[in-house]
């Protein structure tokens, strides 16, 4: 079997402005192939923005987003969703579906004009491609539900099984932990460091990020503040002048990585 190499992801001097604001001020960050970057930063640091553009959602004001160094922006929205999936954090629909014909909404991008033969290689492609993504997310009893009886938790889970059905070579998470139980938050991440594709996610939980992303970068207003490994990056100094929280930054006691305690808040952030 061929294994295809992982995709690599960069933006450079990216800026997006919306009427007089500007939302992201000349990013310029690589995501390594195949491995997990967290985006981390208060509400209203970048990182949806930053996520929307480099999904090819939103057209920067500046700059561009290379894969494997083509300019997604100039590719077609059929060949870009064939190949980047974009998990948002709020997923609504007032289409009464049923979860599995949510989850092969992601097959869309891949699906010609005319329907694929019953018991043809391509058809067995498709229900192979979908079970995998309903196994990997653990959706499968949900099958046969309707979407809108679904809590915030299981659509969570449903939303990234339709993006795996996409078989994208990137894959963009907004704020994927967000209606999730503990259990169900590690699981996601779990599933999601076993893909072996480029991800990059949006957290707000440090300690997450610490343990299930190869890299963070850190924004604040607009601006990349800090990017690499969450031991370098996540330090008290980066914390409080980011956040304005008062942490002591040690090592897990079983695990080669950060341990934050909190202290409690700062009066302001300190400046970067």
């Amino acid at each position: 079997m061929t294994v295809t190499p992982p995709v690599g992801l960069r933006a450079e001097g990216l800026g997006v402005r919306v009427g007089g604001a500007t939302l992201l001020d000349a990013v310029s960050i690589a995501f390594r192939p195949g491995r997990i970057t967290g985006l981390l930063g208060p509400n209203g640091a970048g990182k949806t923005t930053l996520l929307r553009a480099v999904a090819g959602l939103t057209r920067p004001s500046a700059g561009r987003v290379l894969l494997d160094g083509e300019d997604l922006h100039a590719l077609t929205a059929r060949r870009r969703a064939r190949r980047v999936a974009f998990m948002e954090q709020q997923a609504d629909t007032r289409l009464s579906l049923t979860v599995r014909q949510v989850i092969e909404l992601g097959r869309t991008p891949h699906r010609g004009r005319w329907p694929v033969p019953t018991d043809s290689a391509a058809d067995a492609h498709e229900r192979s491609v979908v079970a995998d993504a309903v196994a990997a997310a653990d959706v499968g009893h949900l099958l046969d539900r309707s979407w809108p009886t679904l809590s915030g938790g299981e659509r969570q889970r449903v939303q990234l099984a339709r993006a795996l059905t996409q078989e994208p070579d990137v894959l963009l998470l907004d704020e994927p932990t967000n209606h999730l139980d503990l259990r169900h938050q590690l699981g996601f991440l779990e599933t999601v460091r076993g893909l072996g594709i480029t991800t990059v996610a949006a957290l707000h939980d440090l300690e997450l990020a610490a343990a299930y992303c190869d890299e963070v970068a850190v924004l604040l207003d607009g601006r990349l503040v800090a990017h690499g490994p969450g031991s370098e990056v996540l330090t008290s100094r980066t914390i409080a002048e980011v956040y304005g929280v008062d942490v002591t930054v040690e090592r897990h006691p079983r695990h080669d990585r950060p341990h934050i305690r909190w202290n409690g808040l700062l009066h302001e952030r300190t400046t970067p």
